[in-house]
């Protein structure tokens, strides 16, 4: 299985922060954010991975991530010329995963859980994950019926749930052929939850919670919490003077 770790975007949800840096390199806790996905990949078994980033940040992932092999993987770059999206982002990965099935991490995404099983048992179709929130309306939104997956919703105003899709997704590599087919949305983007409602309507997609923590690092506070919690989760994470 390949791995995509997909960091484009303007990271405009983060104001003054990104205005000369890429959000995906701002720091959580004591590393860049975009280890974090990578960590996620190389934790599930994928080595072999293509990050998928503007134009304008190239030099500064290549010079910080190199060919990844500090980071015990092997990185590949393709540059996203225009913003269209996740969708957009994922096609320019085709020739790159070829024949095999990927695993797809969104730049933003801090993730605890161990997803190397779901890694090992996937054979095709497609799987989401998903993590109870308080405020599933910033995302895409999974309609679960009967314990089975029958619908995601982009960012709803009235969620039917709180099982926030979070930004981790599997595929096998009819991936492509389905993006291929795909419509713009209103805002000129090829939306990843269409994908997903794709392999949905072919029942084809599999769902799962994940456990432990997770953030989408994509504003002040989310970014903010995710540096506490793996603050606190590591053996130097005790805050002096704090009780234990």
């Amino acid at each position: 299985m390949k791995g995509i770790v997909l960091a484009g975007g303007m990271g405009t949800r983060l104001g003054e922060l990104t205005k000369v840096l890429n959000k995906h390199l701002l720091p959580v806790y004591d590393k860049p954010m975009i280890y974090y996905p990578i960590e996620t990949l190389k934790k599930s078994g994928i080595t072999d991975i293509m990050v998928v980033m503007g134009g304008k940040n190239l030099g500064a992932f290549t010079n910080l991530l190199r060919d990844g092999a500090s980071l015990g993987v092997s990185l590949t770059y393709r540059v996203q010329d225009r913003p269209n999206g996740i969708g957009g982002a994922l096609a320019l990965a085709k020739d790159f995963v070829g024949n095999d099935s990927c695993m797809v991490c969104l730049g933003d995404n801090i993730l605890e859980d161990d997803l190397s099983l779901h890694v090992k048992d996937f054979k095709s179709g497609a799987q989401v994950f998903v993590k109870a929130v308080d405020d599933p309306e910033r995302f895409g939104v999974a309609n679960v019926e009967d314990g089975k997956l029958v619908s995601i919703a982009e960012k709803p105003s009235e969620p039917s749930s709180n099982l926030a899709v979070i930004g981790v997704y599997v595929y096998d590599n009819r991936v492509f052929d389905l993006l291929e087919k795909m419509s713009p949305s209103d805002r000129g983007e090829l939306e990843i939850t269409d994908v997903n409602n794709a392999y949905v309507s072919l029942g084809e997609m599999v769902c799962s919670e994940v456990k432990g923590f997770w953030y989408d690092a994509g504003n002040p506070a989310s970014l903010f919490r995710a540096s506490k919690a793996i603050f606190e989760g590591t053996p130097h994470g005790d805050v002096p003077g704090k009780a234990k």
